[in-house]
């Protein structure tokens, strides 16, 4: 992650992804940061390239997450297994995305991590469902299209965001 950032940013970069605003009033009120502060940390993301417009879109390697993982899940078919599983899997750190596919592959998850050991915890946390019986993941070697909005933030947990600075 870039060296100019600190807690504070990552505590209004998670405030914008997590109440959809980019108002300093609004801003300052959910993180107690002076709302100068908010605007200065705002202006300084923007100019440093963290935060690529005024839409909020992320430079997720910037941010650190540079490693995109493509994983086919299969698992125990049963009556409403693809909610309970799904949400599983949505709430694992780091995973953008979660498809329920027909065919073959029961669903196809989308993660954007840092580094291999966080590839090794994903698959760990795979792993850990029960109702889970295989998966296959896939390094993205280029990316040619993707949304990078502020909203992907709401996929970390803060801590795992400031582990990276």
């Amino acid at each position: 992650m870039s060296e100019e950032l600190d807690e504070r940013d990552i505590d209004i970069l998670c405030a914008i992804a997590e109440h959809e605003s980019s108002s300093t009033e609004e801003l300052h009120a959910v993180t107690g940061i002076p709302k100068s502060t908010v605007h200065y940390r705002i202006k300084n993301m923007k100019e440093s390239g963290i935060i690529k417009n005024d839409l909020f879109e992320i430079d997720r390697e910037k941010l650190g997450l540079e490693i995109t993982i493509i994983s086919e899940v299969w698992a125990e078919f049963g009556k409403g297994y693809h909610e309970q599983i799904g949400q599983k899997l949505a709430e694992i750190n780091g995973v953008n995305q979660v498809y329920f596919t027909m065919g073959d592959t029961d669903f196809v998850v989308i993660s954007r991590l840092t580094s291999r050991d966080m590839v090794e915890g994903l698959v760990e946390e795979y792993e850990s469902i029960d109702e889970i019986s295989r998966t296959s993941s896939k390094f993205a070697i280029t990316t040619i299209k993707e949304d990078t909005s502020i909203g992907m933030i709401r996929d970390y947990d803060k801590d795992m965001l400031l582990s990276i600075l």
